[in-house]
């Protein structure tokens, strides 16, 4: 009899002991999420960003982690849809206790996340890293990507002093292409240049005939191009087949980087044009060791890295430097410590603006070359100060 009571206090004590070490390794992490699409349209361009989001997470792992504790990932797949967004943001957040998201690409999905985000029995914070339409500033969402006055606006003052003053637009139907329609039309105008042409297609959209059409009566001397997803490929195909050369009608691309023109192909795009903050071209040190190294995490010699991958990367260290600063995981204390936090980064030293959320950052406007890389053919001497709202522009009062 006691041979079996001091058995089952040993099974007992064992028991405990794995409940206290399964309880000790619980406390040793903090969870994050990570919500990009990795199936459906945008899937080729959301799952490098993701992979730069683990790479960063990796390094600081590596480094000892955040406030003592290593990062565990939670990961979700948004589906390229904005429903789907919000449930797996909820998720998260109610389920899985994360303490920050890293994820969305389109507006349609931060909108989307960024309504679950806001609601007073969740609360939680979004490193979004993408460029967009501006005209938001949410204090659940740090914007890691460029503002409309880091990008849209400074695209089409290249376009205008360089190619001509006849604007042709095209983009996706959804919020971030309407929203760059509304602010193009104002910037054009005011430029004195003239909008020749104004077209929305589905995200899925591959028949671009008709489009094409148009731009041959049209008779642009730029096409402003916002698409975004798969029927990317499909535009600059139909270009390159109606035999229009970036020569003859440059485009000037606000959603395409190196990822992308990777996978539309260089036979179709190069000699086109982009605006954003960073150019995997970028020759420092720090971008090239930057490039090495997430070409090492992925496994991949020739992988290609575009601006959102880069912000994505920033994001997670400007999260973690948040966290340090405030000395808590707390969404509201990280939300605070991270207004001015500084970052150099591999485009360079980047900050945010205490006073919406945004990133302070050059503007670069690339040619695509034939080798696929993006090269730097203008730039801004200093971080532009972000104005998501455009109050600094007197022809975007209204918008």
């Amino acid at each position: 009899m006691k041979n079996i009571l001091k058995k089952s206090a040993l099974t007992l004590l064992a028991a405990l002991s794995v409940t206290a070490c399964s309880h000790k390794e619980k406390a040793e992490t903090v969870k994050v999420g990570i919500l990009h699409s990795q199936t459906g349209t945008m899937a080729h361009s959301e799952i490098p960003v993701s992979k730069a989001e683990l790479m960063a997470i990796e390094e600081i792992n590596e480094a000892g982690g955040v406030l003592g504790k290593k990062i565990e990932v939670i990961q979700e797949d948004g589906e390229s849809t904005p429903l789907t967004f919000a449930e797996k943001a909820k998720k998260l957040l109610l389920e899985d206790k994360v303490a920050t998201i890293f994820g969305c690409w389109t507006s349609d999905s931060r909108k989307a996340v960024k309504t679950v985000l806001e609601n007073e029995d969740v609360f939680g914070l979004l490193w979004y890293p993408l460029q967009y339409e501006g005209l938001e500033a949410s204090p659940n969402i740090m914007y890691i990507g460029a503002a409309p006055n880091q990008q849209v606006v400074p695209a089409i003052e290249y376009c205008v002093q360089n190619f001509g003053k006849k604007i042709y637009l095209i983009g996706s139907d959804y919020i971030f292409p309407r929203t760059v329609g509304r602010i193009a039309n104002l910037k054009i105008k005011y430029e004195g240049a003239e909008c020749v042409g104004e077209t929305y297609v589905s995200m899925d959209c591959t028949d671009f005939s008709k489009v094409i059409q148009e731009i041959k009566e049209a008779k642009p001397d730029a096409i402003l191009n916002s698409i975004n997803g798969d029927s990317n490929k499909a535009f600059f195909k139909a270009l390159k087949e109606a035999g229009i050369t970036a020569e003859q009608i440059p485009v000037m691309s606000l959603s395409i980087s190196e990822s992308e023109v990777s996978y539309i192909g260089t036979d179709l795009i190069q000699g086109h044009y982009v605006a954003w903050n960073y150019l995997q071209s970028i020759s420092t040190l720090h971008n090239m060791s930057f490039v090495s190294r997430y070409r090492k995490f992925c496994q991949d010699e020739n992988a290609a890295i575009g601006d959102p991958m880069e912000s994505a990367y920033i994001a997670v260290h400007l999260w973690a430097a948040a966290c340090e600063k405030a000395g808590t995981f707390d969404v509201e204390e990280v939300r605070m410590a991270a207004k001015g936090l500084i970052y150099e980064g591999p485009e360079g030293t980047v900050y945010i603006d205490g006073e919406n959320q945004h990133l302070f950052g050059k503007v670069r406007v690339g040619k695509i070359a034939p080798s696929g890389l993006i090269e730097e053919v203008w730039k801004t001497a200093d971080a532009i100060k972000p104005d998501p709202y455009l109050s600094s522009y007197v022809w975007a009062h209204g918008l």
